[in-house]
């Protein structure tokens, strides 16, 4: 059972609130109690969620920051530290891919490099490799920095989003898969780092949601799914794509002290079971 007095009152600071998942994260949080400090880069978008959630009777403060810009972050945390006092739970929700660090085929064939159609792993953007590494993984480093010096010894929680692609990469997005792998390593990391100052550092690895920003490659303009979502729910012993509820669960679990006091430095996948099949 939920504690939701664990929850009641807490600041909670979330990057990327304004996607689907986070978004959700937000509102259920909201409807918790806590005080929800809703960064993202999207400003727009953030001060709709934050309307939203005010009008349902929550404490919510829209902030436009960008992850990968310590500045930016430096104003945020004053932002919100003069709002509602310092960070008690962090959520570095922020990331995602970008076409410039995907490749155009599964398997790479001799003559790839030769056919301009394909874009081949000799094709693959730097900047668009080094874009996706940074908006994942250094976006929840900085982001730390940021907030989690006034989250010393005071029983905080860190909870950072990691992904299936760091327990298995997927074809055509390796840039984002060693990514969301680092996210995984630099919580362990982090958890052990911060282990003698009150603070514990888990993270949670979705499986397949579909979002706004992986919409176009699972569903076709007719609402059916495409290839690449009939191998992932072959891939995944549930047979359909997770809820964003079903999320909701694990968040409140890390976020409570008393259910997950001694819980630190694991990644917790809610993937339908796509992680423990060998597809055997």
């Amino acid at each position: 059972m939920i504690n939701s007095d664990e929850i009641r009152g807490k600041v909670a600071v979330i990057t990327g609130a304004a996607g689907v998942l986070c978004g959700k994260f937000s509102r259920e949080l909201c409807k918790r109690g806590a005080k929800v400090a809703l960064l993202d880069i999207n400003e727009e978008k953030a001060k709709a969620l934050e309307k939203e959630l005010l009008s349902e009777g929550g404490e919510a403060y829209a902030v436009p920051c960008s992850v990968l810009d310590k500045e930016s972050l430096k104003k945020a945390h004053e932002a919100v530290k003069a709002k509602y006092g310092e960070c008690d739970i962090l959520i570095n929700g922020a990331g995602g891919n970008n076409p410039r660090a995907t490749t155009s085929k599964e398997y790479f064939e001799p003559g790839d490099i030769e056919d301009p159609s394909v874009k081949s792993f000799f094709d693959l953007d730097p900047d668009g490799v080094g874009f996706v590494f940074d908006l994942n993984f250094k976006g929840a480093l900085l982001t730390t920095q940021a907030f989690a010096a006034g989250m010393i010894n005071r029983g905080c929680r860190i909870i950072n989003i990691s992904s299936m692609n760091a327990f298995t990469p997927l074809t055509k997005i390796p840039a984002y898969s060693a990514a969301k792998a680092a996210v995984s390593n630099f919580t362990m990391w982090l958890a052990v780092h911060f282990s003698k100052c009150g603070i514990r550092v888990n993270a949670i690895a979705p499986g397949f949601f579909i979002t706004e920003q992986n919409r176009t490659l699972l569903l076709k303009e007719d609402g059916s799914y495409t290839e690449r979502s009939e191998k992932i729910l072959r891939a995944t012993p549930d047979g359909r794509f997770g809820e964003p509820d079903e999320l909701i669960g694990t968040l409140l679990y890390l976020c409570d002290n008393g259910a997950s006091g001694f819980v630190n430095g694991v990644v917790i996948p809610v993937d339908g079971g796509f992680s423990a099949y060998s597809g055997v």
